[in-house]
């Protein structure tokens, strides 16, 4: 009886680590407000300073950002937050007024306060 119940320990414990494995290769794509070139440069200059990601395309055109990001090193959480810190609103993240006074002329967009 004492095996029968330590086995279903195991096997629950071996099911739990299991299911807390992060993504080495997760693809995640969110908006984020911006212009033109420029901000395309800065907007992925502060996606790969990310720790863990790997790829970082932005789209002038859609505002989409797609990245391929380690969920071991970081977050979407932390992702949004640096593009964010650079400037540029994410559909998750506002950029603060001071942030967003630092861009470019070009580079301001509209706002939705």
């Amino acid at each position: 009886m004492r095996n029968l119940i330590l086995i279903a320990i195991m096997s629950v414990l071996g099911f739990t680590a299991q299911a807390q494995k992060k993504n080495k290769n997760l693809k995640y794509t969110t908006e984020v407000n911006g212009n033109c070139e420029q901000c395309k440069k800065r907007i992925e200059k502060a996606a790969y300073a990310v720790p863990g990601i790997k790829t970082a395309n932005w789209d002038i055109s859609s505002h989409q950002l797609t990245v391929i990001l380690n969920e071991e090193k970081t977050s979407p959480k932390d992702l949004n937050a640096a593009i964010a810190k650079a400037g540029h609103d994410t559909k998750e993240i506002k950029a603060t007024q001071t942030d967003y006074d630092n861009l470019h002329s070009c580079c301001k967009y509209d706002r939705e306060l």
